[in-house]
C-alpha cells in the first residue's frame, strides 16, 4: 500500500483544474483497491451555478471523482501511465445511489475496489464518504481506449 501526492497523481490522469478531481491517494494495492481523497471547496467552479442558495457538489462529478480513482488503480495495477494518445471512458454506471449531499468543506473519501476485470473492461465498487457517513455509492465500468 503506498501514498500519493498531487505530482503522482497527475502522473495517472491526464485532468487538470477544474476537471483533477482526486487531491490525494492515501492507499493503493494494485489489483484490490484505492483509497483517494478529493477536497470540496467553496472555490470550485460549478457551486455559482448548483445551487446559488445551497451549494451542492453534481452527483455525476461524485461519479467522476469514483472513476478517477479507478482510473489510477486500474494503471497502478497494469504498472504502466496513459500517454497522450489514451484516455480513460466510463462504460457503465449501476446502482448508483446518493445518500447525502456533498457540501463545500467536506471532504470526499473515495473508497474503490476492482471487482471483475474482462478484455480491458475493469469493473469496480466505489463508495464515497464523508467521515463515516456513506454519502453515494455505484458499480462502474471503465476501459483505456487509444485515440490516435
Amino acid at each position: 500500500m503506498s501514498a500519493m501526492d498531487i505530482h503522482e497523481i497527475m502522473q495517472y490522469l491526464p485532468h487538470r483544474f477544474p476537471f483533477l478531481l482526486v487531491d490525494r491517494v492515501e492507499s493503493v494495492e494494485p489489483g484490490k483497491r484505492i483509497v483517494a481523497i478529493k477536497n470540496v471547496s467553496i472555490n470550485e467552479p460549478f457551486f455559482p451555478g448548483h445551487f446559488p442558495n445551497r451549494p451542492v457538489m453534481p452527483g455525476v462529478l461524485i461519479l467522476e471523482a469514483m472513476a478517477q480513482a479507478a482510473a489510477i488503480l486500474s494503471f497502478k495495477t497494469a504498472g504502466t501511465k496513459p500517454d497522450a494518445n489514451s484516455v480513460y471512458y466510463f462504460v457503465g454506471i449501476d446502482n448508483a445511489r446518493f445518500k447525502k449531499p456533498v457540501e463545500p468543506g467536506d471532504q470526499l473519501r473515495l473508497e474503490v475496489e476492482v471487482t471483475r476485470t474482462l478484455k480491458g473492461i475493469w469493473k469496480f465498487a466505489a463508495k464515497a464518504f464523508v467521515g463515516a457517513q456513506l454519502v453515494a455509492e455505484a458499480d462502474i465500468m471503465c476501459t483505456v481506449r487509444n485515440v490516435a
